[in-house]
C-alpha cells in the first residue's frame, strides 16, 4: 500500500526568543524540519507534504525541493494544520503518516513498523505512544476497560485520574487516509484552548466501529519535541550519540565522543581517528588512516587517506592523500592541497592550490595562488592578490624555494627552479633557474648610536 506523510511545519514556538521560527533551527547542521523529511523518505514515503503556517517564508525555501507546500492560513490546531493538506492528497488512497516537523529524533523504523501494524488490522489510525515518568504536557493515551484505546485527552482538559496516566501521545500517527479526512470534518473546537485537535479523530474512529491501535515505543527519546533553546540542545546530543555510535561501529576512533559532532551527511572510512573537539559538518568526508584533530572545524572539506588535520579549520577544501594541516591552520573556500602538500602553523591559504609535496610551513597567507610541485614557502612569506579593487593570480611553477618574509605582488609568475632571497618584495615575473632578489641596500653609519644617546625614561 502507498503511503504518503503530513509534516507539520507550522507551528511558531514561542518559547525559542528568536526571529526564526522553530522548524527552521538546526540540530547537527540540518534544520529541524528537513530531519522529519528524512525520515519520512527513509521510510518509504511515496508523497510528502509539508503544511507550512507562522514563519512560512523562512520554512518553505527548506523544504519546496523535497515535499509538496500547502499553507495553513490561521493557526487554529493540529486537525485544522492536517485538513490544509486534503487538496493535495486528494487523489490518495492509501496510508497517512503525520509527523511534527519540530521533532527531529523520530525513527524511519518506527514509522515504518506503524505501518506496518495499521495495515495488518486494517485500522482507522495506529498512534505512537510512551511510558514517562513525568507525563506532564503531553496528552495522556485513555485506554477502555478491555485495554483498548479510546480517546486521547490534552492536558489542559485532563481530569486529576487523566492526569494521572503514564501513556502519552506522542504527536505521530499513522492513519488509514479516507478515514482520517472523513473524521476531520467532523472535529469540533469545544476544548480547553478552542483549538480543532487531531487527537478527537481517534474518538471519532472508533464510535464509527474501526480499529484504534497504539504502538508504544520502548525509546521515548525518539519523540522529542523541540519547544525550547534546552530542548534543541537535547536533541542535538541524542543525535550526537546516535551519529557518533554508528561510525564507531563502521571502525571509526573517538577519543572523546562527547566532544565530538558529526552531521548527518558525514562519511568517513574505517581506521579514521578523531581526536577530541572535533566538529565535522556538511558534505564532508575522511578518508582511511586519516587523524582529525584535535580542535579541528571542517564543513563541506574532502580529506583523503592518511592525512593529518591538526587544529584546524577548513571550509569547501579539499585535502588530497597523505597531505598534513595545521596546528592552527586555516582552509577557505577553494584551498587544494595536493598529494603530500602541507599547510603548517598559522597558515591561511585561500582559493589556492598547493602541488603535490609542496610546503607551506608556518605564518604564511596564500591566495589565488597556483602553486607547482616541490615548493617551499618561507616563513612570514605572503601572496599579496588584492590591489583595493581587483583580486589577482600568483602562479608559482614546480621546485620553486622562497625565502622567509617575502611579498610576491600579484599578478606575477615565479618561474621553475628559481629562488626568491629571503626578505624580497617582487612585483615583476621571476625567470626560470634564477635567484631574484627584491630589498632595499643595507647601509650602516659607524658610532651613529653613541652619537644618538635614547633617553630612558
Amino acid at each position: 500500500m502507498e503511503t504518503a506523510a503530513i509534516i507539520l511545519a507550522a507551528g511558531a514556538g514561542t518559547r525559542m526568543k528568536s526571529k526564526r521560527p522553530k522548524v527552521a533551527h538546526e540540530v547537527l547542521g540540518r534544520p529541524l524540519v528537513q530531519w522529519a523529511v528524512r525520515a519520512a523518505e527513509a521510510a518509504g514515503a511515496d508523497r510528502i507534504v509539508t503544511v507550512v503556517g507562522h514563519g512560512r517564508e523562512a520554512v518553505i525555501p527548506l523544504v519546496e525541493d523535497d515535499t509538496q507546500v500547502v499553507v495553513q492560513t490561521s493557526q487554529r490546531g493540529t486537525a485544522d494544520a492536517v485538513l490544509a493538506a486534503a487538496d493535495a492528497l486528494a487523489d490518495f488512497d492509501g496510508a497517512v503518516v503525520v509527523l511534527s516537523g519540530d521533532s527531529p529524533l523520530i525513527r524511519p523504523e518506527t514509522i515504518r513498523e506503524m505501518c506496518a501494524l495499521r495495515e495488518a488490522h486494517d485500522a482507522a489510525v495506529v498512534v505512537l505512544t510512551m511510558d514517562l515518568a513525568n507525563p506532564f504536557g503531553y496528552g495522556r493515551i485513555v485506554r477502555d476497560g478491555a485495554g483498548e484505546v479510546e480517546r486521547i485527552v490534552e492536558q489542559k482538559d485532563a481530569s486529576p485520574e487523566e492526569a494521572a496516566i503514564t501513556e502519552c501521545n506522542s504527536g505521530f500517527y499513522c492513519f488509514d487516509g479516507r478515514a482520517l479526512f472523513e473524521a476531520l470534518a467532523q472535529v469540533g473546537s469545544d476544548n480547553a484552548q478552542g483549538e480543532f485537535y487531531l487527537t478527537d479523530v481517534l474518538a471519532i474512529a472508533r464510535a464509527a466501529g474501526r480499529g484504534v491501535l497504539a504502538y508504544k515505543t520502548d525509546d521515548a527519546e525518539q519523540c522529542l519535541g523541540v519547544n525550547s533553546r534546552g530542548q534543541l540542545a537535547e536533541a542535538t546530543r541524542v543525535m550526537q550519540r546516535r551519529i557518533n555510535d554508528a561510525h564507531m561501529a563502521a571502525g571509526v576512533t573517538m577519543w572523546d565522543p562527547a566532544t565530538t559532532f558529526i552531521g548527518p551527511d558525514v562519511d568517513i572510512a574505517s581506521d579514521v581517528e578523531l581526536l577530541p573537539a572535533v566538529i565535522l559538518m556538511g558534505d564532508t568526508s575522511i578518508g582511511e588512516d586519516s587523524v582529525i584533530g584535535p580542535n579541528t572545524r571542517l564543513t563541506d572539506t574532502r580529506v583523503g587517506a592518511g592525512c593529518t588535520v591538526d587544529e584546524t579549520v577548513a571550509v569547501q577544501a579539499l585535502i588530497d592523500d597523505g597531505a598534513t594541516c595545521g596546528p592552527r591552520a586555516y582552509l577557505r573556500p577553494a584551498a587544494h592541497l595536493c598529494e603530500g602538500a602541507k599547510a603548517g602553523t598559522h597558515v591561511e591559504i585561500k582559493k589556492s592550490t598547493i602541488g603535490k609535496g609542496s610546503k607551506v610551513p608556518h605564518l604564511s597567507y596564500i591566495g589565488d595562488t597556483t602553486m607547482g610541485a616541490g615548493v617551499n614557502i618561507g616563513a612570514g612569506s605572503i601572496t599579496c592578490n588584492y590591489d583595493g579593487a581587483n583580486k589577482h593570480a600568483t602562479i608559482i611553477e614546480d621546485g620553486v624555494f622562497v625565502g622567509s618574509d617575502t611579498m610576491l605582488v600579484a599578478p606575477v609568475r615565479i618561474g621553475e627552479g628559481s629562488l626568491i632571497g629571503a626578505g624580497s618584495t617582487i612585483t615583476k615575473d621571476v625567470s626560470p633557474g634564477a635567484l631574484a632578489l627584491g630589498r632595499a641596500r643595507q647601509s650602516e653609519i659607524e658610532g651613529w648610536v653613541a652619537a644618538h644617546p635614547i633617553e630612558k625614561k
